[in-house]
């Protein structure tokens, strides 16, 4: 007999980033200026990413690519490797990811690709405690995740390399 499993996903929509609380909205002004610094020449989509820890820090990645596309990183795991190397016992409580361009318009929020979802899923893991996000693509509207497992429902752990038959 089969089961029918229906995943939600809950995700808060602002209009206006005037809405979100001062240190969110300085929070996507990180990952605005960090988005500016991206190497991306050859996609011309420039990402940022800007991360609160629990500490208070904030770190900030963009994305590298490289001309052997497969050798580039997004701009999520470059900061929250960064992060986590330097601050390896400090939780990550939020990440602002955006996306530029000067080739064409990104008029909505952009989310992480599954690699960053899986990592930033890790990182969730680890603390045990949600990482919540903030999206957003060039400017206007911006949407508000409570947890990476929202966006990676099902996810791959590691409870699942040790996994008994």
């Amino acid at each position: 007999m089969s089961n029918v499993l229906t995943l939600t996903t809950r995700i808060v929509s602002y209009p206006d980033p005037a809405e979100l609380d001062a240190s969110e909205q300085a929070l996507l002004q990180a990952a605005h200026q960090a988005a500016g610094k991206a190497y991306a020449p050859y996609s011309r989509f420039f990402v940022g990413a800007a991360l609160l820890m629990a500490n208070g820090d904030v770190a900030t990645g963009n994305n590298q690519e490289n001309a052997a596309y497969p050798s580039g990183i997004c701009a999520e795991r470059v900061a929250i490797f960064s992060a986590s190397a330097a601050h390896p016992d400090t939780p990550v409580v939020k990440m602002a990811v955006v996306a530029h361009s000067n080739s064409f318009v990104i008029n909505r929020p952009i989310s992480p690709c599954g690699s960053c979802r899986q990592v930033l899923a890790e990182y969730e893991r680890k603390f045990n405690r949600p990482i919540e996000l903030l999206l957003q693509g060039a400017s206007g509207e911006v949407y508000r995740v409570a947890s990476v497992a929202d966006i990676l429902p099902l996810m791959f752990t590691a409870d699942d390399l040790h996994v008994k038959p």
